[in-house]
């Protein structure tokens, strides 16, 4: 603590001469100071800015790859990277594991202090945190659904409020800035970062995202608020959609499908003023996104308006010459990249970045004035954050810190994302005082309920930072009514350590004895948590161990409920047909026992709607916006068709019956300027309350360019009362049925058009072709 008390009084003391240097010399434009600075900074000090290296790398430790416990941050290191380097930035977290809020306040503290004490010009490192689903990197915040359970609410509110409280438990520990959200399209179940992505549908996608920068930054984007930190949209572009499906791996998309399917979401982030933006690690079209200026400066600062900084993804500038072969040399890698419009680079492991920029600065490869917009880029966020006037925030401000009315708010978000997939006969909700065993791998065991991103990089650690939290048996066993008749027999176990992918299997004589005197059985089935390259995965098939449980458990005769508790939609065709009901859990963090406890009994009416299309077969993985020629009758293929997911895009049921009805259009003729104003009535026709998402899909009948199915225009969420029945209004420009043709032109074309709302369908037409935007 006394660390602490040091490093804030000196940021306090380097605060006010900072702020008194503003108030002496500089204007109130926070534009005005950024040109003044980049005037006084030598190029050196330049091309530290642009410097983000790993706190391992400023630590005691036998290597920049590993830090000594406990952790001390080494005092030659930090010379070297502040004096010498004038280094801009840090991220992540030491030894790969969360840290307490008193610890993070006194590393980012000493940190942020010896930064500003060897600073010439008092400028502040911006220091970032992978704060994917919560506070992520910090013993006991509260943690939210992975973003693909996010996602699955249909409820952009809650999104909102878990950016507030993410901000303000990660301004508590010092940090700023956090990476995130992924606005990437989860198009593809085989890549191991689908549960990162809002789905697969581009408005879902930019709505969730745009809730979850308002709550991040504040919807004024006062970033200077204490409470609200910086965001990053990632990976820009087309980093989800590979070929192989495999993550960091090449893609083969045209100009026109990136800017109709992938652009939206970061564009609607730009809009909102998202505050920087991360690179896709990939390549499209044989060109690392890190080095195309194209897609990085014609594109996304100048075509977009971006007017944030642009961070490289980790070591990513180094891979153009390591793994991408289009470098010859890590310097020639850093021309590239620089001059293709990175701003800041993720190094991390070293500091020969700045000496390469310098270098090819005062040899004419880069311009200087790139090397200004880039600094200029930085200095305007570190201003926009308040970090000249604040260097450093601490836990003792932040008293609703992991509170209970932040617990609440995680709560509501994982109990919105359940999605119930099947319930025959309505086997649920489960009486209170049934006598239910639980198995499988998810069942006793909080790592698969949070996933990767959660108190480290893979997820592994979970068990040690949860053990406050009821496991989904524990969960359920805590809300029977009969507790003493809630069993656990786990049969198949995630291994502890290793691959994600190994499980252990255990003897099943308990399951078969316990499963003779159980009304029902539950079984938590689906996958160990991962993410990135180590997520890779050579099929979608659920186990052989877990399958070969689901048909011991159906072979007792008893009701199963299958618990999916996943990153990524496993297969389930030939065990789906043995369970009475499904309940897809994603990843639902924390609160997901409890969350999927209240809705198996029903204290909670499921609502969450599946934000991807589940697939029925490992080749059959289209997305719901699919071409015609890829549903084809087909009389090989079963139920006749080649499209043939085990559950659409949307799907989503409830203990509650909905009916639509008078799905209206203002009009049957709309001009290319003109908004469709529908209205559609949605009624419950049941005797319970619940929770019901409008989704409002429009077809184009013949386009120049092969049109979608369908395409989501419009959604809602409302929650009706029993026999109620309400008017839903939607506006929907024209402008909105656009699409991107071969020549970049954002074209609407006239013609024939539906409109749809559950079964419910209306035809119109647009009256005129209209070139709305054309692209560089």
């Amino acid at each position: 603590m006394q660390k602490i008390f040091v490093a804030l009084l000196l940021l306090s003391t380097l605060a006010i001469t900072s702020c008194s240097e503003k108030k002496d010399g500089e204007s109130g434009s926070i534009d005005a100071r950024v040109k003044e600075l980049v005037s006084k900074m030598t190029i050196e000090e330049k091309a530290g800015q642009m410097t983000q290296v790993t706190i391992d790398v400023l630590t005691v430790g036998k290597s920049p790859f590993e830090s000594d416990e406990p952790l001390k941050l080494d005092t030659a290191t930090l010379r070297l990277a502040f004096e010498k380097y004038q280094i801009g930035s840090v991220l992540n977290t030491a030894n790969n594991r969360a840290r307490n809020p008193e610890l993070w306040n006194s590393l980012i503290g000493e940190i942020q202090a010896y930064a500003l004490e060897k600073s010439r010009l008092k400028i502040p490192v911006i220091y970032g945190l992978d704060m994917i689903h919560g506070a992520s990197y910090v013993e006991g915040a509260t943690l939210f659904p992975q973003q693909i359970g996010m996602a699955a609410t249909w409820n952009p509110a809650l999104i909102e409020r878990a950016g507030e409280i993410t901000a303000y438990e990660t301004r508590a520990i010092g940090c700023p800035w956090t990476f995130s959200p992924v606005l990437d399209l989860g198009m593809d179940p085989r890549w191991p970062r689908q549960w990162e992505t809002f789905g697969e549908d581009p408005l879902l996608a930019s709505e969730m995202g745009v809730a979850l920068i308002a709550g991040l930054q504040g919807k004024d984007n006062n970033m200077s608020d204490p409470n609200r930190i910086a965001s990053c949209m990632k990976h820009f572009l087309g980093y989800s959609q590979t070929v192989s499906g495999k993550d960091r791996t090449p893609a083969l998309l045209s100009m026109n499908a990136l800017r109709e399917y992938h652009l939206p979401s970061f564009k609607k982030a730009i809009d909102a003023g998202a505050a920087t933006i991360m690179i896709n690690s990939g390549e499209i079209n044989g060109l690392p996104v890190h080095a195309s200026k194209y897609l990085l400066t014609d594109l996304l600062k100048n075509e977009l308006g971006f007017k944030g900084f642009v961070v490289s993804d980790w070591q990513d500038i180094e891979y153009l010459h390591l793994r991408h072969k289009v470098a010859a040399s890590h310097k020639e890698a850093v021309k590239l990249a620089i001059n293709a419009g990175v701003d800041m680079s993720m190094v991390p492991y070293n500091f020969d970045f700045p000496g390469y920029v310098v270098e090819l600065v005062k040899e004419g490869e880069i311009p200087e004035s790139r090397i200004d917009d880039a600094v200029s880029r930085i200095l305007k966020v570190k201003l926009m954050l308040g970090l000249f006037e604040t260097p450093i925030t601490t836990r003792n401000n932040y008293p609703e810190f992991a509170s209970e009315n932040f617990a609440a708010d995680a709560r509501r978000t994982s109990l919105e994302s359940i999605t119930l997939l099947k319930n025959q006969n309505n086997i649920l909700p489960l009486p209170a005082d049934a006598k239910i065993l639980v198995a499988g791998p998810a069942a006793d065991n909080m790592r698969p309920l949070l996933g990767g991103w959660s108190y480290s990089w893979q997820g592994n650690l979970v068990n040690e930072f949860t053990t406050a939290y009821p496991t989904i048996f524990k969960a359920i066993r805590n809300i029977s009514a009969n507790q003493d008749a809630v069993k656990l027999a786990e049969v198949v176990k995630y291994a502890a350590e290793g691959d994600y992918r190994t499980e252990i299997k255990e003897d099943n004589s308990a399951f078969i004895s316990l499963a003779r005197q159980s009304d029902y059985i539950v079984l938590c089935l689906g996958e160990n948590t991962y993410t990135e390259t180590p997520g890779n995965a050579s099929d979608l098939d659920l186990s052989e161990n877990q399958k070969e449980l689901v048909k011991m458990a159906a072979s007792s005769g008893k009701p199963v409920i299958m618990v999916l508790v996943q990153g990524r939609p496993r297969l389930i065709n030939d065990t789906e047909p043995l369970a009475s009901a499904v309940l897809n859990a994603y990843l639902p963090g924390n609160y997901g026992g409890e969350a999927i406890a209240r809705v198996l009994f029903g204290e909670t009416n499921p609502s969450g709607k599946l934000p991807y299309t589940y697939p029925r077969f490992a080749y059959n993985t289209e997305p719901y916006f699919h071409k015609h020629t890829e549903a084809l009758t087909n009389a090989g293929a079963p139920e006749g068709t080649t499209f043939n997911p085990q559950y659409p895009f949307g799907f989503g049921l409830s203990y509650t019956t909905f009916e639509y009805t008078d799905l209206t259009l203002d009009k049957v003729e709309y001009s290319a300027t003109e908004t469709l104003k529908v209205s559609v009535k949605v009624k419950n026709s049941s005797g319970r309350a619940g929770m019901e998402v409008v989704q409002i899909f429009v077809s184009d009948h013949f386009a120049s360019l092969t049109p979608p199915v369908k395409r989501l225009r419009a959604f809602t969420k409302l929650m009706l009362q029993p026999g109620e029945t309400q008017t839903v209004q939607f506006e929907i420009p024209a402008a909105d049925l656009a699409f991107v043709n071969h020549e970049n032109q954002t074209i609407l074309e006239k013609g024939d058009f539906t409109i749809s709302a559950a079964n419910l369908k209306k035809d119109f037409k647009i009256t005129e072709d209209k070139i709305l935007k054309t692209g560089h």
